[in-house]
C-alpha cells in the first residue's frame, strides 16, 4: 500500500492566495496601461485597470509590507489623476498633512541622532588615531558621494518634464537674492537653537548639534551619560514616531501622485523612471571612480574582498535595511582579516557617518526637486546644498525612509517646494535596494581600508574562515 500510494504522482499545490491576487493584478493592470496606447478613451480599459487594483489590493491585505502599499498607493494615485481628475483634486489635503507630519520630525531627530551619534563613541583618546582616520575617511568619501549625485542629475536633467503648476512655482520660487560667502558662513552658526527650530533652519540645527555632541564628549563620563541617555531616547522616540507618521505614507503618496497626473497627464511617469536610472547609474560611476580605486590604492586583495562583502550586500539589497546585514558585515570583515577592534568601531560608525549610497541619492533627488520645479539653482546654491546635506545626513541611518525627513529639510533650507518629494517616495522603494547595498559595500570598505592604514590587515584570512 505504501508502494502504490508512493507511485501515484503528487499533485503540484495551488500557489498561495497572497501570491495569485498580486500575480493577477499586475497582469490586468499591465495589460491595461499596454492597450491604452492603442485603444486609448475606451470605459472596458478602465475596467480592466481598477480590476487590477482591485487584485493588488486583496493580495496585499495580508502583506504588512509598507513598501508594497506605497507602491500600490503610487498605481491607485495615478488611475485616480487619469481618471476621476476632480477627485484628484480633493484628495490635496491628505499630501499636505502627510508634509507637515514630516516637517515635525526633522529638527529634534537631526539633534538627537546627531549629539548622540557623536558623543555615543566615547571620550577622545577613543576617538584618537584610529577613530581621527576614520572620520576623515568618511568625510572625503561621502563628499564625493554627493558630487558624483549633483553631477549625475546636471547631466541627466531628469527632473526638468516634471514642472509644478505655475501657482506651486511662483510660491516655492520666492527665493532670496544671492548672498555673499561670508553672509553665507554667519549664516551657518545659529543664534538662537529655538529661532533656528522654528524657521527650521536645519543647517544651524545640525551645527548647533555638531558642537554640542564635541562638547558632550569632554565632560566626565557620569555626567555625560545623563545627557547622552536624554539624546538617544529623543533618537529613538523620533524612530518610533516617524514609525507611525509612514503608516500615513501611502495616503500622502496617493494624493500627490492623484493631484500631478490629473493636472499634468501620465507623462509625468517618465521623469520618476529617469531618476531610477539615473540613481543607479550614478551608483555604478561611485563604485567605478571611487570605491574601487580606494580599494586599489589600499592593495586589497579585490578577488578575496568581493568574496568576503557578497553576501551581506545581497542581504541589504534584498531587505533594503542596512541592519538586517550589519551582524554578517562584521563577521565577514573579521574573518577577510580586519581586527575585532577596528571592525567594532568602523562598521557601526560608518551606520551614521558613512551611508555613500544615502548621502549621493539625496544629493541627486534635491536638485531633482529643484528641476521639477523649474528652478534653477547656480553653483553657489549647489555648493550650500552639498554642505547642507554633509551635516543633515549624518546620524540618520536607523529611520524609516530617512531619505524623505532629509529631503524635507533640505528642500525648506533652500525654498524648494515638497510636492515633488512625494512623487519621488512613490519610486523610493526601487532605489532603496541599490542605495542600501552600496552602503553596507562602503563600510565593509572603510574597515579594511582603515585596518591597511594602521598596517594591522592580515594578509591570509584567519583558519577559522576557512
Amino acid at each position: 500500500m505504501t508502494l502504490q500510494n508512493s507511485s501515484r504522482p503528487q499533485r503540484s499545490q495551488p500557489p498561495p492566495v497572497s501570491t495569485t491576487f498580486p500575480l493577477i493584478g499586475v497582469v490586468l493592470f499591465s495589460a491595461a496601461i499596454i492597450l491604452s496606447a492603442y485603444l486609448p478613451g475606451d470605459h472596458w480599459l478602465e475596467l480592466l485597470r481598477w480590476a487590477g487594483l482591485i487584485c493588488l489590493a486583496v493580495g496585499g491585505l495580508r502583506k504588512r509590507s509598507l513598501t508594497y502599499w506605497i507602491l500600490f498607493a503610487t498605481l491607485l494615485g495615478g488611475v485616480i489623476g487619469f481618471d476621476r481628475p476632480r477627485l484628484a483634486d480633493n484628495l490635496v489635503v491628505l499630501s499636505d498633512i502627510f508634509l507637515r507630519l514630516i516637517k515635525v520630525i526633522v529638527a529634534p531627530l537631526i539633534l538627537g541622532s546627531l549629539i548622540s551619534g557623536i558623543a555615543g563613541h566615547g571620550d577622545g583618546r577613543a576617538l584618537r588615531r584610529i577613530g581621527i582616520k576614520t572620520l576623515v575617511y568618511f568625510e572625503l568619501v561621502t563628499t564625493l558621494a554627493l558630487l558624483i549625485g549633483v553631477a549625475a542629475i546636471n547631466i541627466t536633467r531628469a527632473g526638468e518634464g516634471l514642472a509644478i503648476l505655475p501657482t506651486e512655482v511662483s510660491a516655492a520660487s520666492d527665493t532670496p537674492a544671492p548672498v555673499r560667502w561670508d553672509e553665507f558662513l554667519v549664516h551657518v552658526f545659529p543664534e538662537n537653537l529655538a529661532k533656528s527650530v522654528a524657521e527650521n533652519q536645519i543647517l544651524q540645527v545640525a551645527v548647533f548639534a555638531v558642537f554640542f555632541g564635541i562638547a558632550l564628549t569632554r565632560v566626565p563620563e557620569a555626567k555625560r551619560a545623563v545627557l547622552l541617555n536624554l539624546c538617544e531616547s529623543l533618537t529613538r522616540t523620533m524612530f518610533y514616531f516617524t514609525n507611525l507618521v509612514m503608516y500615513f505614507a501611502p495616503f500622502g503618496v496617493a494624493a500627490a501622485m492623484a493631484h500631478t497626473v490629473a493636472h499634468m497627464g501620465p507623462r509625468s511617469l517618465v521623469p520618476l523612471t529617469k531618476l531610477v536610472l539615473t540613481a543607479y547609474g550614478a551608483f555604478c560611476v561611485f563604485l567605478l571612480l571611487v570605491l574601487l580605486p580606494v580599494a586599489l590604492w589600499a592593495r586589497l586583495p579585490l578577488r578575496r574582498f568581493l568574496k568576503a562583502v557578497a553576501e551581506p550586500t545581497s542581504i541589504a539589497f534584498a531587505t533594503s535595511a542596512s541592519e538586517a546585514a550589519l551582524p554578517r558585515a562584521m563577521e565577514e570583515m573579521e574573518a577577510f582579516g580586519v581586527p575585532r577592534e577596528i571592525v567594532a568601531l568602523v562598521i557601526p560608525a560608518g551606520y551614521s557617518f558613512n551611508m555613500d549610497g544615502a548621502t549621493l541619492y539625496l544629493a541627486l533627488a534635491s536638485i531633482f526637486v529643484a528641476q521639477a520645479a523649474g528652478i534653477h539653482l547656480s553653483w553657489k546654491s549647489q555648493i550650500f546644498m552639498v554642505f547642507t546635506l554633509m551635516l543633515a545626513s549624518k546620524g540618520m541611518a536607523g529611520v524609516p525612509r530617512a531619505v524623505l525627513v532629509v529631503l524635507t529639510a533640505t528642500a525648506a533650507t533652500l525654498h524648494l517646494p515638497q510636492e515633488p518629494i512625494l512623487l519621488i517616495l512613490g519610486v523610493d522603494a526601487l532605489i532603496d535596494m541599490g542605495r542600501t547595498a552600496l552602503n553596507v559595500f562602503g563600510n565593509c570598505l572603510a574597515s579594511a581600508v582603515i585596518a591597511r592604514w594602521e598596517g594591522v590587515l592580515a594578509r591570509d584570512p584567519p583558519q577559522s574562515a576557512i
